[in-house]
């Protein structure tokens, strides 16, 4: 990702005011109880910018009139974290991953110094103190104070001559372009997970438990090689199918339903995320096979009218209206604008380095974006939920299914099962 991680950066500074100064935080893994911290999970934008996957880190980008600098600020090894958490990157193994000159990678305790030189008319490496400071502003909700915000509190309180901005509306919308590496990530994550739903397809009518499959489904992604799951998985059975983010996992399996499964690995930090719907019986019924062909048909569907152009409302739009006539001519609904009761989110998102990425869905479909197609009908009282969700890349003349090769017709499924 070394190569990915320069041009993300280049790409970065030019979208960036003169006289400007970004910073970005790896993160930490937040303190769990007594000694133990939840795993660690790096901060996306930082990866997108570093390759780094590692805590305790800080990027800065400079940007002059004249020219432009980046800087690395890393953890300096001692005996005590060598021997009780393990070694961190050193200056050497840091300008690998990110393709930063060694020269411009820095232990963490030099920061504030290096920092304050930029401020100083007289010494600041950019000939001038910049400006403005960026900085990953990502609001989780109106009570969360950003991360960034927090860790940059005392620069914004000792420097108030800085504007504070924020670098997402530019990383956004560079996210939605996937270079080449990280779509051979993607691909590679799509692979763990069809290895992972391999091994589901061949314990569903053996297993007792939701969280069985559920356990079978991580068993083979780790086997594989996979970093781990990409979001909680859901494993959805019978009328837990009709929750949209159900991750109980802890029904018992009845053999006459249905199981929704939405998953995916992770391949080093970048995502898949895929939904099948199997018969725990290894046979649809009849009233299942009809509902899951009418999801089916409007997956393949609404998919190929993926190109670019194509706007996220006109992918929404074509998918309810399809689902809500196809709906009605089964009687499942007496008016199209009742489809809402059986289908209530939306066509799909973009996927990358998050599995619901960041992205401007307001701009039309464009070469390299990544997005899923997830269709679904819902119905609660018959214990029945179905969705069919695929990865797909816009390429210059229409579309790639990333997840081809796992399987979604009826023919194949019951026979893998068998």
């Amino acid at each position: 990702m070394k190569t990915h991680a320069i041009h993300a950066r280049e790409n970065t500074l030019a979208r960036m005011e003169d006289d400007a100064i970004a910073i970005l935080y790896s993160g930490s893994a937040p303190h769990k109880s007594l000694d133990q911290n939840y795993p660690y999970t790096p901060q996306r934008n930082f990866y997108y910018l570093t390759g780094i996957a590692e805590e305790n880190k800080i990027l800065m980008l400079l940007k002059g009139q004249k020219a432009n600098k980046t800087l690395l600020f890393i953890e300096k090894n001692t005996d005590h974290i060598i021997k009780w958490e393990g070694a961190n990157m050193t200056k050497e193994e840091a300008s690998e991953a990110s393709g930063i000159h060694p020269d411009n990678i820095h232990y963490l305790e030099s920061f504030d110094k290096l920092f304050n030189q930029m401020m100083n008319y007289a010494r600041s490496p950019m000939g001038r103190p910049p400006k403005t400071l960026y900085l990953d502003l990502y609001h989780q909700n109106a009570h969360t104070k950003p991360h960034a915000l927090k860790r940059a509190s005392y620069l914004i309180d000792n420097y108030p001559e800085l504007s504070i901005k924020a670098i997402n509306e530019h990383l956004s919308y560079l996210r939605m372009f996937k270079s080449d590496s990280e779509i051979e990530a993607i691909k590679t994550a799509i692979s763990h997970t069809k290895k992972g739903l391999e091994a589901i397809l061949a314990n569903i009518n053996k297993r007792e438990k939701e969280h069985d499959l559920y356990a079978d489904f991580l068993h083979a992604i780790l086997l594989s090689g996979a970093s781990g799951t990409a979001f909680d998985t859901i494993a959805a059975s019978g009328e837990n199918a009709a929750v949209l983010h159900y991750t109980d996992n802890a029904d018992t399996l009845d053999k006459n339903d249905m199981i929704l499964f939405d998953l995916g690995a992770l391949h080093g930090a970048y995502a898949s995320d895929i939904s099948r719907t199997y018969p725990i019986s290894g046979t649809y019924s009849k009233r299942q096979k009809q509902i899951y062909e009418i999801v089916l048909k409007v997956n393949k569907a609404t998919i190929e009218e993926v190109r670019p152009g194509i706007t996220w409302k006109h992918l929404n739009d074509f998918s309810k209206s399809m689902l809500a006539k196809e709906a009605k001519a089964i009687g499942l609904i007496d008016d199209e604008s009742e489809i809402t009761q059986y289908y209530y989110h939306s066509i799909g998102h973009f996927m990358g380095l998050d599995t619901h990425d960041v992205g401007h869905y307001s701009e039309a479909l464009q070469p390299g974006m990544v997005l899923t197609i997830e269709p679904g009908l819902y119905i609660k009282d018959e214990g029945i939920g179905v969705r069919i969700e695929d990865d797909i890349l816009v390429t210059n003349n229409g579309y790639e299914n990333l997840s081809e090769d796992i399987p979604k017709e009826v023919k194949d499924i019951e026979a893998m099962i068998k």
